[in-house]
């Protein structure tokens, strides 16, 4: 018996995405399939190299096409390629036509490793092969430049009206702290942040980028209201510790952005519980579980929770994120599990055909 192009296809279209809920063929990721006697060989184009569910996708695939009457073999390539939330190659929209998904990660307050959260979630991207940027809007108090290893470097301008991003650990990175004195206190209002943000963001090459994840600072001031409103973001994830006061701050974070329209990705859990290294016991010194909570109350995901441990400063305190100097560490697997469930939230956003509204801040 022969097996055609078609065969194959209908097999396919049996496969569903757990995250997008449409099967392979529909979402277009089914690619150049070659047929020759009993053999096949396609390739699965996944919505994101750091697809959460991968595996699933590839159970499901392998036993469909084992089902196809008269296949005896069959060869899958599995690649990746990142959509835009509004469905083109730049989702940014006309601010940043190269980014095709823009991340908001923001708090309701201070002091919940919400730049930890960024600079780990930007750097597990790009170690999925992702492009991916990283701007810290944290103005008041910029820190990637620490926690990245660049606090030192600065950029320069290939023409005196644009900067190139500085590179570290596969990322693209941009921060107010590599443009003023390290001691210097930025008492600036509103117009002024306005004005050096949308340079931040507008004036930087940038190139081509999956992702550009925006490090706001915390609460709900000027510029995490500027730049929500100013950009297309595929969505924001709030940062929270278990505690009840930051889970107060929470409902005014997802409340902003709600009401710019911007979608709400998940929660995460940071400082969630310390382990002890010498008896792997773990006690919750700020609680346990009022991220999971609020993320129920809310009705949007849980992205994940991360433990409390001091590896995670040292990584931070010394330029080398955990994901990259403790890859195989609890702590970095657990950074790596956020960011594969953002990059799923993402490539379900990116389904959807109803573009976001852009917002012009006034």
């Amino acid at each position: 018996m022969s097996v055609s192009q078609a065969d194959v296809m209908t097999a396919m279209s049996k496969v569903i995405d757990p995250e997008l809920h449409v099967d392979l063929v529909k979402a277009g990721m089914v690619k150049d399939v070659r047929v020759t006697g009993d053999t096949v060989k396609l390739k699965i184009e996944l919505t994101t190299p750091a697809c959460p569910m991968k595996g699933k996708i590839q159970a499901d695939a392998e036993a469909a096409l084992k089902a196809v009457p008269g296949l005896k073999s069959f060869d899958i390539e599995w690649g990746a390629q990142v959509r835009g939330v509004a469905g083109g190659s730049g989702g940014g929209g006309a601010l940043l036509p190269g980014v095709k998904n823009i991340l908001l990660v923001g708090a309701g307050k201070g002091g919940v490793g919400k730049s930890t959260v960024a600079v780990n979630l930007a750097t597990s991207l790009a170690q999925h092969g992702a492009k991916v940027g990283l701007l810290d809007a944290d103005f008041y108090g910029p820190s990637v430049p620490l926690m990245t290893g660049t606090a030192d470097k600065r950029p320069v301008s290939p023409n005196g009206k644009t900067l190139d991003p500085l590179v570290a650990h596969g990322l693209k990175i941009m921060s107010i702290g590599f443009l003023v004195e390290a001691d210097q206190a930025l008492i600036w209002r509103g117009p002024m942040l306005h004005g050096a943000l949308m340079q931040l963001v507008r004036d930087v090459n940038w190139g081509e980028l999956d992702y550009l994840i925006l490090d706001l600072p915390p609460g709900t001031g000027d510029v995490a209201l500027t730049l929500s409103q100013s950009v297309r973001a595929a969505g924001a994830v709030l940062v929270t510790t278990p505690q009840d006061v930051a889970l107060a701050d929470v409902v005014r974070a997802k409340q902003m952005f709600d009401k710019v329209h911007i979608p709400v990705l998940g929660i995460v859990e940071n400082m969630s519980q310390f382990i002890c290294p010498h008896c792997n016991k773990s006690t919750p010194i700020f609680n346990h579980g009022g991220g999971r909570k609020a993320a129920e109350m809310f009705g949007i995901p849980f992205l994940g929770e991360i433990p409390l441990d001091l590896k995670v400063r040292e990584a931070g305190d010394s330029g080398v994120p955990v994901v990259v100097g403790h890859k195989d560490s609890p702590e970095a697997k657990a950074f790596q599990d956020v960011a594969r469930n953002i990059a799923g939230r993402v490539s379900a956003q990116s389904m959807k055909s109803v573009p976001l509204p852009v917002m012009q801040a006034r």
